[in-house]
């Protein structure tokens, strides 16, 4: 039986996207938490058309959003910290490999 769940991939993954990863959810908690705001005055209007979980659910978005931005700092640093010992390890290695050749 042949089908695109047959045998190994034709190709390799792409490489993971980077970029303002922090502020991205920053932005997206900020966000979710004004939404919550804006809709608190009308929540009368919500409880009587049974609408209700849309208030709450930007109070949880935000709340989530807050163990977002815990999570994301710390990968953030954890990979500054690896990049740097990276370089201070080549750094290192780099005059051992030029002293053999004299």
């Amino acid at each position: 039986m042949t089908g695109i769940f047959s045998g190994s991939p034709k190709h390799e993954a792409p490489e993971p996207l980077e970029g303002p990863v922090v502020g991205t959810i920053v932005g997206g908690t900020i966000l979710w938490f004004v939404l919550f705001l804006v809709q608190v005055p009308f929540y009368g209007w919500f409880q009587d058309r049974d609408l209700t979980w849309w208030v709450w659910t930007c109070l949880a978005g935000g709340g989530l959003g807050l163990i977002g931005i815990w999570y994301v700092r710390k990968r953030d640093a954890a990979i500054k910290r690896h990049e740097a010992a990276a370089r201070a390890a080549a750094r290192a290695a780099a005059p051992e490999a030029g002293s053999g050749s004299h």
